[in-house]
């Protein structure tokens, strides 16, 4: 199994396929978080307005109104996103709109600390960015657009990520090994071969179907070549390229997993329960 390009693996040695939302989807996201925080302190602002007429004179002043206005500001940009992300499991209403969701490095739902966390961050330095504000937004875009999950500073000091729940095409099952090359496939060495190069077999091996003629027959021998170049011993003679991309597939995606269980295993007999949840009784 290839392992995805986000290497996320959960503690059972399962590698996910997950595709990390990058700045524009993010941005779009965050711009429709922010007209409803503006429309919630809009409406927060105003009930305060018509509750402090009426309590007693002595006890409202100026120094009573702007500590309301102080608190009513952190709820709006700080406890706001935090309990929304914690009561969606990472779904804003921004990141709903555009199918993206927060979760944990590890593939898991986020739980409160990872949201409160999140937002403090943005509080201080993202948005609105109390410290430094024009510094830390360029600070921030540019740890986005440097990493290769798309993460901002919040994520990284809460161990998330954000990714798309939506997938642009439904993907088809990948084949298995073809039994009359099995024996081949598990015996070839397959170390040349990138995870790029897999990459591009998997996307055509799963979407071959939806390619025309003559893009699908010269992509095939394009493929075909570049595999047969890079393992050894070479396929059989006469042996279909359509069933030796489908057998280097599977003989990779099988070694993948076997890896992944030894390891596993190995954790498991060093450190027994390393990276599993407790269970509270």
């Amino acid at each position: 199994m290839n392992v995805p390009s986000t290497g996320l693996v959960t503690a059972e040695a399962v590698a996910l396929d997950v595709r990390p939302a990058r700045l524009g989807s993010r941005a779009v996201a965050l711009l429709i978080d922010i007209v409803l925080e503006v429309v919630l302190a809009g409406i927060l602002l105003i009930l305060l307005l018509v509750v402090l007429p009426l309590l007693p004179g002595d006890l409202v002043d100026s120094a009573l109104f702007e500590a309301l206005r102080i608190i009513l500001f952190a709820v709006v940009l700080l406890a706001y996103p935090m309990i929304v992300e914690t009561w969606t499991n990472g779904r804003s209403a921004g990141k709903a709109a555009m199918g993206l969701r927060v979760i944990r490095e590890d593939g898991g739902p986020i739980r409160l600390r990872h949201a409160f966390t999140r937002s403090l961050v943005g509080f201080a330095v993202e948005w609105p960015g109390l410290l430094l504000p024009f510094l830390t937004w360029a600070g921030s875009l540019t740890t986005m657009i440097a990493s290769e999950r798309g993460r901002r500073l919040g994520d990284l000091a809460a161990g998330t990520l954000v990714i798309h729940e939506r997938r642009p095409v439904e993907p088809r099952p990948l084949p298995g090994t073809p039994m009359d090359l099995a024996r081949w496939a598990a015996a070839a060495d397959l170390s040349a071969i990138d995870e790029e190069l897999a990459g591009a077999v998997g996307q055509f091996l799963t979407r071959a179907p939806r390619f025309s003629e003559p893009q699908a027959g010269s992509l095939h021998r394009m493929l075909y070549a570049e595999v047969a170049a890079r393992v050894a011993p070479p396929p059989p003679p006469g042996a279909p390229p359509w069933l030796v991309l489908s057998a280097v597939l599977a003989e990779r995606r099988r070694r993948s997993t076997a890896r992944l269980v030894a390891d596993r295993v190995l954790t498991d007999r060093l450190l027994p329960g390393f990276g599993r949840p407790v269970i509270r009784r």
